[in-house]
């Protein structure tokens, strides 16, 4: 356990000093390509903003709302016959959305059911098999200025579907 600490915080020295050492045998002031590549993260960041700010007041007004109840609620016969558990399903709902309120829900649930049930089982392995789609598309898709996207996400938002059910079909086999 030493060992890995002692690596762990000399890696990070290391791997500047490659990248100086390589810098000067390359003749390239790394200095100023250290601050061109900052400028350019600003203004990542900067352009970023706006789509941020879209996403957290529409996962707010859709947290607050209660529809995530009602929708839990209107599948919940179908759920029930394929024997996923009606607790997961706000996760389900939200963790293609965003990462922080996947998290504080998925904390909720294993608060409430403990993180040993199956119950906890299944979120812990559903926020481990999925993805922020809409997030990261969002992000990426902004970045590189791509407009349509519907593909995209129909590929990504099947992938989670499928992450999820493998997710209650594994924990069910392996408890």
């Amino acid at each position: 356990m030493n060992y890995i600490n002692y690596l762990s915080n000399t890696i990070i020295p290391i791997v500047i000093l490659i990248i100086i050492v390589y810098g000067l045998k390359e003749k390239v002031k790394v200095f100023d390509a250290f601050l061109d590549g900052a400028k350019e993260g600003i203004e990542i960041v900067i352009s970023l903003f706006p789509t941020l700010i879209g996403l957290f007041v529409a996962i707010g007004a859709l947290r607050n709302s209660g529809i995530i109840d009602f929708f839990t609620n209107a599948i919940s016969p179908v759920i029930s016959f394929l024997g996923i558990p009606k607790e997961i399903m706000p996760l389900a709902f939200l963790r293609p959305i965003s990462g922080s309120a996947s998290i504080a829900i998925g904390t909720d649930i294993m608060k409430q059911y403990g993180v040993d049930s199956k119950i906890g089982m299944i979120v812990s392995t559903i926020m481990g098999s999925t993805e922020t789609t809409l997030y990261t598309i969002a992000i990426y898709s902004s970045v590189v200025k791509i407009k349509k996207t519907r593909g995209i996400l129909i590929a990504a938002l099947i992938g989670d579907i499928v992450g999820m059910l493998i997710s209650v079909v594994f924990c069910r086999i392996l408890s």
